[in-house]
């Protein structure tokens, strides 16, 4: 077997799955990382900031579904075309994904800037405090939406070719500078909340030039191959569909959380993003079975494909369960960290078992969520999530409100999610009819 012209079967085995989720693992911490660092610096201007925060960022990433899928898509679809010694193809894929990241990224700025007041006031309440300052962060930083697609596909295919170290490097000089950015603007220069969304829309934008760079550097044509961008749709498809749950699910808990409360929504901000970087952590591993799974398949070994997926999943168990151990040992701590609000550090320590006892669960969900993107079985994905989000999470947040469960109700609807997915994902990966093999996916 080839891979990519010149590897064999040991090549795409556990060492080099253990790199490439190293790798992924760097780029996802960072910009979560940045994200929680400037979480920590907007919670100590007050609640009102913390919450506006958390509603902008929900909305930014409502806008975002637009090309949400360019990473994962192109993954796989360049990885089955590297598998099969085509390189070239393969980052033909990145040229569609790209431009097609452009495209969208500028719709979704266009979009967001025209009906930000209605939609912030849709999820805060129209007389809520956090309206205004939730309604002016988001206005700056849905301005980098652009750069914030082009990264995603330039993830993508560079994940598809193997290709572990320049995606590093791009990732992380952007949200490290735009961390160190943060607390200057927001403090010293005192630009408050608008503050943190100049530095993310620099982070963006720093990000987004970079990987056009690094595509341009290929010397492919910028003219995309028709069955490359139709493909890319294709795949698109049920990912976005997909998104859309995960976005309706985050919408209707950050609506409840912000009818219970500013204590409340701020404590769940918080969560949500504790959550969001532990996720994408433990994603370092899917990401890496994406393109193990996709180059095995494209060079026609689902055997080893089929391997690769217990062992992912394996690895997912076992650093979930160890970051279940670091924050349940943080517990008394944490709080503090982001709030010196006694209300809100309260609230977090109510849902903080929730998150730790998630991780170990939430590790095996997302491991197998990356093979099946990698083989292209995104129908699949697409089905069980959005029976697990919008039939579990989204219906047990409206709950929460109307009965007073406050924020525990509200985790225990994310906590049924992950739960659901879990049956699901393991039924399919067992059955095995997604491992085909050759350079089209399932889609």
């Amino acid at each position: 077997m080839t891979a990519g012209g010149g590897g064999d079967a040991g090549a795409l085995g556990s060492r080099h799955l253990l790199r490439l989720a190293g790798s992924a693992f760097i780029v996802l911490a960072a910009e979560p990382s940045y994200v929680l660092v400037d979480t920590v610096v907007v919670g100590h201007l007050g609640p009102v900031a913390l919450g506006a925060l958390g509603v902008a960022g929900t909305l930014l990433s409502l806008v975002a579904l637009l090309g949400v899928f360019l990473d994962y898509s192109t993954t796989g679809r360049a990885a089955r075309f590297f598998g099969a010694g085509e390189r070239g193809r393969a980052v033909d894929e990145g040229v569609a994904a790209t431009l097609l990241a452009l495209a969208l990224g500028a719709v979704g700025a266009l979009v967001g800037e025209i009906f930000a007041g209605p939609l912030i006031e849709l999820l805060a309440g129209q007389h809520s405090p956090v309206v205004r300052a939730a309604e002016g962060w988001f206005r700056i930083a849905v301005l980098g939406l652009p750069g914030s697609l082009v990264v995603l596909a330039g993830n993508g295919w560079m994940r598809g070719v193997q290709e572990t170290r320049t995606p590093v490097r791009i990732v992380v000089a952007a949200n490290l500078a735009s961390a160190v950015a943060s607390p200057v603007l927001v403090y010293p220069l005192g630009l408050g909340l608008d503050g943190s969304a100049i530095a993310n829309l620099a982070a963006q934008l720093l990000g987004g030039t970079l990987f056009l760079l690094a595509l341009r550097a290929e010397r492919r044509p910028w003219r995309p191959r028709r069955e490359a961008l139709s493909g890319q749709l294709r795949a698109g498809r049920d990912l976005v569909v997909r998104a859309a749950g995960f976005q309706a699910a985050l919408l209707t808990a950050a609506a409840v959380a912000a009818r219970m409360g500013t204590p409340i929504l701020a404590a769940n901000q918080v969560g949500l993003q504790c959550w969001e970087l532990t996720a994408l952590v433990l994603d370092s591993f899917a990401i890496a079975a994406q393109s193990v799974v996709g180059a095995a398949l494209g060079a026609d070994d689902a055997q080893l494909a089929r391997r690769v997926a217990w062992q992912v999943a394996r690895y997912g168990l076992y650093a979930g369960g160890a970051l279940a151990a670091v924050l349940a040992a943080g517990f008394w701590l944490a709080p503090a960290l982001f709030t010196s609000s006694p209300a809100v550090r309260h609230q977090i320590e109510l849902l903080w078992p929730f998150f730790c006892l998630l991780q170990p669960v939430g590790g095996v969900v997302f491991a197998l969520d990356g093979v099946l993107v990698g083989a292209g079985d995104v129908r699949f994905l697409r089905t069980i999530t959005l029976v697990a989000l919008v039939g579990v999470w989204a219906p047990l947040a409206v709950a929460a409100l109307e009965l007073g469960w406050g924020i525990e109700g509200i985790w225990a609807g994310l906590s049924g999610q992950i739960a659901t997915r879990l049956v699901g994902m393991v039924t399919r990966t067992a059955r095995g009819s997604w491992a085909v093999t050759g350079t089209a996916p399932l889609t």
